[in-house]
């Protein structure tokens, strides 16, 4: 098997409370069509802003990386949270740490009055 370079990643939306689990072989362009998406109902992450990055894993195989997003996506939140703290403690938005700059003038007005649904802690995918 050929060795690439593949991520699993966690993205959430702008407060917090909703986790997108996804696996990529480029993680700056797939953060970027997250971007992209936002506020789109017609995937996950669009629908619920998933589009900054809080955490991630690099793997030279693809079939390990499936592997690991299907085992990260069968966890409950409070086991990610405490995924996400051991790499990410200030739950920073790490998008520029993988080459991602969100121009400001490409926001959607939905961003600043997000979704607060009452379960919305307990959405993930």
């Amino acid at each position: 098997m050929k060795e690439h370079n593949y991520y699993i990643y966690i993205t959430t939306n702008p407060n917090k409370t909703v986790f997108y689990v996804g696996v990529t072989n480029n993680l700056k362009r797939r953060i970027e069509e997250h971007y992209a998406n936002r506020g789109q109902a017609k995937t996950f992450a669009g629908r619920y802003y998933c589009y900054n990055l809080v955490y991630w894993e690099n793997f030279k195989y693809i079939d390990k990386a499936i592997a690991r997003e299907k085992e990260l996506k069968g966890w409950k939140r409070e086991k990610k949270d405490i995924l996400i703290n051991s790499f990410n403690p200030n739950w920073d938005f790490l998008s520029t740490e993988v080459g991602v700059s969100f121009d400001s003038s490409l926001r959607s007005d939905d961003d600043s009055s997000l979704r607060s649904d009452d379960d919305s802690s307990l959405r993930s995918e």
